[in-house]
């Protein structure tokens, strides 16, 4: 599978668009989490609790669109993107998302 942030891919025509496609991910923070979150904000420097949870979110997350454009036929995605948001008070929601589309090597 063929991932872009742009619309085109250097080398390869886009011969059909599919349609959006996307992954979701929530993640819950942990109370030891935020309790180290609290420590830093105190002293100040990197949470690297919340920064491994959402490295893993956006893997997942990309994993997740990714698999959706494959059922939809896609072997490409265009105009790749991640959106992040808060649900509730200690959760995290990370989307990712793009355009589902066959591409085909140009000659």
């Amino acid at each position: 599978m063929i991932i872009v942030t742009t619309e085109h891919i250097s080398g390869y025509e886009v011969t059909e668009v599919l349609g959006a496609t996307f992954g979701v991910v929530v993640r819950a923070r942990g109370l030891g989490g935020d309790i180290m979150a609290s420590l830093k904000g105190l002293v100040g420097g990197e949470v690297k609790q919340y920064t491994q949870m959402i490295e893993d979110a956006r893997r997942q997350a990309l994993d997740r669109m990714v698999q959706n454009a494959h059922e939809m036929g896609a072997n490409a995605i265009i105009m790749m993107r991640f959106d992040s948001g808060d649900v509730g008070s200690n959760m995290s929601e990370i989307v990712a998302y793009g355009t589902a589309v066959k591409v085909q090597r140009l000659q």
